[in-house]
C-alpha cells in the first residue's frame, strides 16, 4: 500500500497533505524518515508515525453515535446538517456513512461505518436483524393494539412481521421489528388510529445505546460489539 493512501484512509492527511509532511521529513516509516509519498508499505507489519504520533492501521471503522434530533442520516445533504457534522474532520475522511437511517427527527443508535458488505447484510430482511425503539404515542395504547402489533399490522402496500413489545406505560412502549420500511415505526401507530411523538432506537444489531453515551456523541465500538455485529451479519471477520 502507498504511504499517502494509508495515511488518507486513516483519515490522518490528504495525499497532498502527506507530500508536504514527507518533504519537511514529520513521516517515518520504522523509524527512518519516509522517502516519498508513494513509498510502499506494509499495513500490517511497518510502524507509521505523522508528526510524531504513531498511526495504526484498521481496514474498517464502526463507530456508534446516539442521533440528536434535526439531523439527517446521510453523507451529504444540501438540505441541512448530516450525522456527519458531529464527527471530527479525522472522521470525517475516512468515507464513512450511516448503516441504514433514522428520521431527521427520530433520535438514538446509529452505527457508522466503512464496511459496505457488512452494512448490507445488516439491514437485508434475510438477515432479520433486530431493531428496538423505544416510543412515545399521542394516545394511550390498548391491549388490542399490542396484540395487533404482535401478530402484524396491515398497512396497506404490506403487513408487518410480527413485533415484539415491551409497555412501559399508558402511552409508551418498546418495539422491536425486523423490518426497515420507510417510517415503518410511525405508519404502524397510524393504522392503529395513533400517532408516535417521541421515538428512539435503543437497539440495534445486539447493539445497546448506552446510558452513558450522550446525545450528540460518538465512541468506537468495543472488539466484543463487532463481534456481535459480525454475527448478526453472519460474517466470521
Amino acid at each position: 500500500m502507498r504511504l499517502d493512501k494509508f495515511l488518507s484512509d486513516m483519515g490522518v492527511a490528504s495525499r497532498k497533505e502527506t507530500a508536504k509532511a514527507v518533504r519537511a521529513g514529520l513521516v517515518l516509516v520504522n523509524g527512518i524518515p519516509a522517502k516519498s509519498p508513494d513509498q510502499k508499505v506494509d499495513e500490517t507489519k511497518d510502524t507509521v508515525a505523522f508528526c510524531g504520533r504513531e498511526i495504526a492501521y484498521q481496514k474498517f471503522v464502526y463507530l456508534m453515535l446516539n442521533k440528536p434530533e434535526g439531523y439527517l442520516s446521510a453523507t451529504e445533504d444540501g438540505r441541512g446538517a448530516t450525522v456527519l457534522d458531529l464527527l471530527p474532520e479525522e472522521y470525517r475522511r475516512m468515507e464513512l456513512f450511516p448503516c441504514g437511517r433514522l428520521d431527521k427527527n427520530t433520535k438514538g443508535l446509529l452505527l457508522l461505518t466503512n464496511d459496505g458488505d457488512l452494512c448490507h447484510r445488516l439491514l437485508s430482511p434475510k438477515y432479520h436483524v433486530e431493531k428496538t425503539y423505544a416510543l412515545t404515542a399521542k394516545f394511550p395504547i390498548s391491549d388490542e393494539d399490542i396484540q395487533t402489533l404482535e401478530s402484524g399490522v396491515d398497512l396497506g402496500d404490506f403487513v408487518t412481521k410480527p413485533a415484539g413489545v415491551k409497555r412501559t406505560g399508558e402511552k409508551t412502549l418498546e418495539l422491536t421489528i425486523t423490518e426497515g420500511k420507510f417510517h415503518q415505526v410511525k405508519r404502524m401507530l397510524e393504522a392503529l388510529h395513533n400517532q408516535v411523538i417521541d421515538l428512539e432506537r435503543i437497539a440495534f444489531g445486539g447493539l445497546t445505546l448506552p446510558k452513558n453515551l450522550a446525545r450528540g456523541d460518538f465512541r468506537p465500538l468495543t472488539e466484543t460489539e463487532q463481534n456481535t455485529l459480525f454475527a448478526k451479519g453472519n460474517r466470521t471477520t
